[in-house]
């Protein structure tokens, strides 16, 4: 078995960004696109997955699959990952706010694309992992908070985007709040077996309007009481 130093990387990213694009090619009928974004598809080319898993995974961080982080939450698959950036249309003046930061990958995605990423984890220990592997990447636009974020993060508020990468039952109204006019929130919710990908789009007057991308199944969105 390889080694991680003997592991071309880069050479995996590529391989990954295919199989990201024959994804989108295969459920266009479902995302409304054949293809996502160029600049999303070039960060992801970009980013380095591996450094966002546990050290005895690394050698898998590129499969299109989904990847325990530890406890009882995984880091996205690169399909559903794109998707989700692609979705929100990141603009780069954005502030972003993200709810589940994991070990930190889809805030790094975020953070080439948008000014500044705002990400709320609620598990101590992936926070601080998470602040860590960040800044060890040099990082300098990302804020990490250790806290509940289906209430978002209202100082910073409101934000341009929001992604949400557990999934609550229901929609957030603190989110949707938080969100400004003409933002759009990307959410996986429902119950643990009929979850639903979400794009809720706010208009000029506030009022918003949601639609459904494709069934997913993500962890639970963890609630504090």
């Amino acid at each position: 078995m390889a080694t991680n130093e003997e592991i071309d990387f880069r050479a995996l990213r590529i391989e990954m960004v295919e199989v990201i694009a024959e994804c989108a090619r295969l459920t266009a009928s479902r995302i409304g696109k054949d293809q996502f974004d160029k600049r999303v598809m070039r960060v992801l080319a970009d980013v380095p997955r591996h450094e966002f898993v546990p050290t005895t995974l690394r050698q898998f961080a590129y499969l299109n699959v989904p990847l325990p982080i530890g406890y009882t939450k995984t880091i996205s698959q690169p399909f559903i990952v794109a998707l989700m950036t692609d979705l929100l249309e990141i603009e780069p003046t954005d502030q972003v706010l993200e709810v589940g930061t994991g070990l930190g990958y889809q805030a790094a995605i975020l953070a080439e694309l948008a000014q500044r990423v705002y990400t709320v984890e609620i598990i101590e220990e992936l926070a601080q992992e998470a602040g860590r592997r960040l800044r060890g990447l040099e990082y300098d636009n990302i804020e990490v908070r250790l806290g509940d974020g289906y209430h978002g993060w209202p100082e910073h508020a409101p934000y341009d985007k929001i992604v949400v990468t557990a999934a609550p039952e229901g929609v957030p109204s603190m989110l949707i709040e938080q969100l400004k006019p003409r933002g759009r929130m990307v959410i996986p919710a429902g119950s643990e077996n009929a979850q639903k990908l979400l794009l809720i789009a706010k208009d000029d007057a506030g009022r918003t309007a949601a639609k459904e991308i494709l069934e997913v199944r993500f962890s639970p969105l963890i609630v504090s009481h």
